[in-house]
This record gives C-alpha cells, sequence and structure tokens, in this order.
C-alpha cells in the first residue's frame, strides 16, 4: 500500500491523487453576475447536497492552483450574493466542459459555451435552459479555507426556488433517475454517466433492524468465494430463517463436493437477490 502525507506533495500532485479517490463528485454548474451585470456559469465538483432543512447545497472555487489567483464565480457572489446551481446530465456535458475554460473576466460563457441563458424568479442570475434541474439559490456565507493556490472557498447556498424539467420525472411528479441521466466528475479527464449498467438499487436499513454481519454463520464469515458484498447483503436480512423452514429447503439441495462448491452456490443465490435461500444454505 503507498502510503503519503500531503504536506510532502505539491498541490497539483496533491490534487491528482484526491480527485481520482474521492469520486464520482457530482458537477455544480454555477450561474452568477456580478454587481456589474456581467453574467458568469461555470462547473464545479466539488460540491454536494448538506441539508434538507433548510435545503442547502454547497460548492467550492478553489484559488488556481498555478496562478493562486480567484475565479470570477468567486469573485461575482462577493459582490452578488447570489446563484443558480444547474445540474449537469449527458446532453450537455461537453458545452459545461466548455465553460470551464480560463476566459477573462467580463466573457459570457453563456455565449463561448452555446448555452440558453434564461432569467430566473427570485435571484439575478439566469438560469441554464439545457439543465434539467435549476436551484436558484441565496448565499448566505462563503468560508475560506486558505489563501494559497488550491484553497477552496466553501459557497453555502440556501435553495429557495427549484425548477425541474417535465421530461425527467416520473408518473408521481418525481425525478426519475433513469430519466435524468446524471455526469460526475472522476480523475484528469474522466467523468461517469449515472445510466445503463452502472445504476444498481441497494436498499437502505433506515425503516427496520438487520441481523448484522456478527450473526452470520461462522462458515459464511469465513469463506474464501463469498465476497464482503455478499456477506453484506446477506446480513441485511431482518430475522434469521427458522429452523423447520430450513430443514425443509435443505431437502432440495444438490450434494455438494465441496465447502467451495456449497458456497458458490450461495453466491449465486446473493447475486440473484434471495439472500433468505442463502440463509437456509450455510445455516
Amino acid at each position: 500500500m503507498l502510503t503519503l502525507n500531503p504536506k510532502d506533495l505539491s498541490v497539483q500532485i496533491l490534487q491528482k491523487y484526491l480527485q481520482n479517490a474521492i469520486a464520482p463528485r457530482p458537477i455544480c454548474f454555477a450561474s452568477t453576475i456580478s454587481a456589474a451585470g456581467e453574467v458568469n456559469v461555470a462547473p464545479f465538483s466539488f460540491f454536494n447536497l448538506f441539508s434538507s432543512n433548510p435545503p442547502v447545497a454547497v460548492f467550492s472555487p478553489a484559488y488556481s492552483g498555478r496562478t493562486g489567483a480567484p475565479k470570477d464565480t468567486l469573485l461575482n457572489v462577493r459582490e452578488v450574493p447570489e446563484c443558480v446551481i444547474n445540474v449537469v446530465n449527458y446532453n450537455m456535458v461537453h458545452q459545461t466542459s466548455l465553460a470551464s475554460s480560463p476566459f477573462p473576466r467580463g466573457v459570457n460563457e453563456f455565449e463561448k459555451s452555446g448555452l440558453t441563458p434564461v432569467p430566473s424568479e427570485l435571484v439575478r442570475p439566469p438560469r441554464v435552459k439545457e439543465s434539467p434541474v435549476q436551484l436558484e439559490c441565496k448565499v448566505t456565507e462563503v468560508k475560506e479555507l486558505g489563501k494559497a493556490g488550491g484553497a477552496g472557498n466553501l459557497v453555502i447556498c440556501e435553495i429557495i426556488r427549484i425548477h425541474i424539467a417535465s421530461d425527467v420525472l416520473n408518473a408521481d411528479n418525481q425525478i426519475d433517475t433513469k430519466k435524468i441521466d446524471l455526469v460526475a466528475r472522476m480523475g484528469d479527464n474522466w467523468y461517469c454517466r449515472a445510466a445503463g449498467d452502472a445504476l444498481f438499487e441497494v436498499k437502505k436499513p433506515v425503516t427496520t433492524i438487520c441481523v448484522g454481519f456478527d450473526r452470520l454463520p461462522e462458515e459464511a464469515r469465513h469463506s474464501k468465494v463469498l465476497t464482503g458484498n455478499n456477506l453484506g447483503f446477506m446480513a441485511s436480512v431482518e430475522e434469521v430463517p427458522l429452523a423447520e423452514e430450513t430443514a425443509e429447503f435443505k431437502r432440495h439441495l444438490p450434494v455438494f463436493d465441496s465447502v467451495e462448491e456449497k458456497h458458490q452456490y450461495a453466491k449465486n443465490l446473493l447475486e440473484a437477490g434471495k439472500a433468505k435461500e442463502a440463509w437456509m444454505l450455510l445455516l
């Protein structure tokens, strides 16, 4: 294992490690406006949702790692503490990337990227028409994390209006994960697309109490075949199968020539979503 001390690395090398490790990161395509009325739109992947009540998102325009200069977005929110966070999907990813070019202050990235500004309802910066979700925000605080190049500035945004494109909604007027087709930043020039085989569901045990890893059969916990994911899924059941049910299930099982063959059978059950059956096999 490679072990590093961040203080021994240059800003550029450290950022490369961090951005490749902490990923994928959602993209905040932030539109802002200066006191003089100059509009700016730029993407930031140091971004996430931090609260639902109040609704708060945070993004971070860092000082340039090469020159130490502040980004226009940062200058703008200090002058006019408002912004629109425009969510980025696959259909607009290349135009979004265009807007990340270091144009001089005062250049309108809407024009450079070919994206369409539309008026906001409660804030001065415009929204990006092509974005499937547009969040009008008031900036409640800008927290500087340092003065040197690479230092972030947390732009804390309270969401005061939400606009959602109708074509990404399901029948219940909720956002459909498969329709919205979001993208996210990885390290270097890589992105990822939240679509197709990249999507999967994991049931969250927030309303039920699971049996837990510690109650798994010892044979399962020490298996050379079952993975941590397999065992985690197996441990997510709410109750251990009853002895009578287990005995009946085992009556219909094939004869296994080895423990490994038995565990491979259990692995196949788990990967088919059959945690209860895997339990009965291994009890």
